[in-house]
C-alpha cells in the first residue's frame, strides 16, 4: 500500500483531496487544525520531490451555493503558516477559468487552495461531469481525506475513474487510517477488546454485531450501557434508555454469549439526580438505580474492572465515552479508560481511538501520543468498522 512513498512526483501537479473541513468561531478563526496538520506530512513529500500540489476540500455544509463563512480562503493564511517555505495561492473556484489557469502555471514547491467543493451540488451527488473537470487539473489524483472516504462524492470517489490505476493513490494519512483500521480489523492479536460508549445502542448496533464475530471482549460504557441493564429486566431509574432497542439488546448478548465473547457493562454508575453541572451525584449499582436518579458516568468498581480487561488487551478499539465527559463531574470514567488504554499501549498493546468523542477525550486528557494510533475520520472509521465498504478507498483499490 505504499505507493505513494515510492512515487517520484518530480515535475508533476499532484491534485489532492484533503479534510480541510476544520471548525471556526464566530470571528471565522480556525479552533481546531487537527485535519489540516494531518495532511501535512503528504503536501511535503509532492513538493520535496519537486512536484506542486493542488488542494480540493469542502468546509461546512453550504445549501445554496457559496456562502462566506465556508469559503477555504478563511483557512488560507494558516495554511500559509504551516507550509511557511512554500508559495501558497487561492482559486476562487474549483473549476472554471480562473481555477484551470492557476493549475496551469503552478510551478513546481508551489501550492494551489481551490475553493469549496461542495459549493457545487454536483460534488455530494457524485456528478461525473463535475469529476472529469476537477480531474483536468492535476496529472494524477492523491486522495488524503480519510474523513470523507465514506462519501460516494465527486472528488472523493468518482474522481479516481479519470485516473490510470499508477496516477491514483492514498496520500499517507489515508494510508495510515486504512492500515490502522485493517490492523485491528482483520489481524488483531487477541486478546482484543473493543470498548464500545456514546448515547444510544442503535447508533452502535452494526458495529457491536461486526465485532461479535472478532473481539475476545467487549467493553459497552456511556448512556447505552442501560438499554441493556434495562433489557435484562433491571431499574435503571431515569437513565437514558432506548425501549425499543430493548430486544436488540438481549439478542446481543446471546450472540455474544454464542460466540464465546465477553460483553462487560458497568457494574455501578455515577448517578445525579438531574442533567447538569451543578447535578447532586452519588454512586450506586447500575441495576439499582432509584426513581428520579440517572446514570451519567461508570463507577469506580466499573473502571476498576473495565481497567483489569483492558491492560490483559493486545489490541483495543476504543469508539465512545463512557459517560458525560464533558462535565467535569461526570469525566472520571472516560478519563480512567484512557489512561488505562494508553498504559496497556505502554506495555505493547496496539490501541486504535477510533472517531469523534473519543478523539475528543483523549486530547482534553493529553494523551494522544500515549496510543498506537488515533482517528481523524470519524463516520468513516465507524462505517469501517460496520464492515462496510467506503467509496473514497474502493476507488483507488479498484485500480
Amino acid at each position: 500500500m505504499s505507493a505513494f512513498i515510492h512515487y517520484n512526483f518530480s515535475g508533476k501537479k499532484a491534485l489532492v483531496r484533503v479534510d480541510f473541513n476544520v471548525p471556526l468561531n464566530d470571528l471565522l478563526e480556525i479552533t481546531d487544525d487537527t485535519r489540516m496538520t494531518a495532511a501535512i506530512l503528504t503536501i511535503k513529500k509532492i513538493l520535496n520531490d519537486g512536484g506542486s500540489v493542488i488542494l480540493m476540500s469542502h468546509l461546512g455544509r453550504p445549501k445554496d451555493g457559496p456562502t462566506d463563512k465556508c469559503s477555504l480562503k478563511h483557512l488560507l493564511n494558516h495554511l500559509q503558516e504551516l507550509l511557511p517555505q512554500t508559495k501558497v495561492d487561492f482559486a476562487n473556484d474549483c473549476i472554471g477559468s480562473e481555477a484551470f489557469d492557476k493549475a496551469h502555471n503552478l510551478k513546481s514547491g508551489e501550492v494551489l487552495l481551490l475553493e469549496n467543493l461542495r459549493f457545487y451540488k454536483e460534488e455530494e451527488k457524485g456528478d461525473k461531469v463535475f469529476a472529469e473537470k476537477l480531474s483536468k487539473l492535476g496529472d494524477l489524483y492523491v486522495n488524503d481525506a480519510f474523513g470523507t472516504a465514506h462519501r460516494a462524492h465527486a472528488s472523493t470517489a468518482v474522481i479516481a475513474d479519470f485516473f490510470a490505476a499508477e496516477k491514483k493513490m492514498f496520500g499517507l494519512l489515508m494510508e495510515a487510517e486504512v492500515l490502522s483500521a485493517e490492523k485491528v480489523l482483520h489481524h488483531a492479536d487477541k486478546p482484543f477488546t473493543a470498548i464500545i460508549g456514546g448515547a444510544k445502542v442503535s447508533d452502535k448496533i452494526l458495529i457491536i454485531e461486526n465485532l461479535l464475530q472478532r473481539a475476545t471482549d467487549i467493553i459497552i460504557g456511556g448512556g447505552m450501557a442501560y438499554t441493556f441493564w434495562k433489557a435484562q429486566g433491571k431499574n435503571i431509574g431515569n437513565s437514558l434508555c432506548e425501549d425499543d432497542r430493548l430486544t436488540l439488546a438481549n439478542d446481543i448478548l446471546q450472540k455474544a454469549n454464542a460466540a464465546g465473547v465477553k460483553i462487560h457493562l458497568p457494574i455501578d454508575s455515577t448517578i445525579a439526580d438531574k442533567f447538569a453541572a451543578d447535578a447532586q451525584t452519588t454512586n450506586c449499582e447500575s441495576f439499582g438505580i432509584p426513581n428520579g436518579w440517572m446514570g451519567l458516568d461508570i463507577g469506580q468498581k466499573a473502571i476498576t474492572d473495565f481497567r483489569e480487561v483492558i491492560l490483559k488487551s493486545k489490541t483495543i478499539l476504543w469508539n465512545g465515552p463512557m459517560g458525560v465527559f464533558e462535565m467535569e463531574k461526570f469525566q472520571q470514567g472516560t478519563k480512567s479508560i484512557a489512561l488505562a488504554v494508553a498504559e496497556a499501549t505502554a506495555n505493547g498493546a496496539f490501541s486504535l481511538i477510533g472517531g469523534g468523542d473519543s478523539v475528543a477525550a483523549i486530547n482534553k486528557f493529553h494523551l494522544a501520543s500515549k496510543v498506537s494510533y488515533v482517528s481523524t475520520g470519524g463516520g468513516a472509521m465507524l462505517e469501517y468498522f460496520e464492515g462496510k465498504e467506503l467509496p473514497g478507498i474502493a476507488a483507488i483499490k479498484k485500480g
